[in-house]
């Protein structure tokens, strides 16, 4: 791997991303542990993180960094940034505002399988038209 500016020598050394340069990254609120959502990250947007504490995720379909609340305003601020035993997943515990899906639910884990149908577990708490100007 090449060094990166802004990574740390050792979570570097750790990180085993994938053919695309991409690692998953699961966000959980740090104070609850909901599991509010996950996306992709690549090193620039872990370098951008890192430096800044607002998480900034790799956006695959616009294949661009995506600052996590750019357009809704629903920031994540890093609270602990951990690496699973294998260095293929990232665990951010964030400090999340307002909503973390674009559903205008809290977690993008609103669905349940029960009984073999999918059931919605949490409401919208926000319309996702106000969050995103639509």
């Amino acid at each position: 791997m090449n060094d990166t500016p802004g990574l740390p020598a050792d979570l570097e050394a750790a990180l085993a991303l994938d053919p695309q340069g991409l690692i998953p990254a699961i966000a959980q609120q740090h104070d609850s542990g909901e599991v509010l959502m996950m996306a992709w990250m690549n090193r620039e947007s872990l370098v951008e993180t890192l430096a800044t504490g607002q998480v900034c995720y790799w956006s695959r379909s616009r294949a661009r960094l995506w600052r996590k609340g750019e357009t809704s305003g629903q920031l994540q601020r890093l609270v602990e940034l951990r690496i699973d035993c294998d260095g293929d997943t990232l665990l951010l515990q964030v400090d999340q505002s307002g909503v973390a899906c674009h559903t205008g639910r809290r977690s993008c884990f609103y669905r349940a399988l029960k009984n073999g149908q999918l059931e919605e577990r949490l409401a919208v708490e926000q319309d996702p038209a106000a969050l995103y100007g639509k």
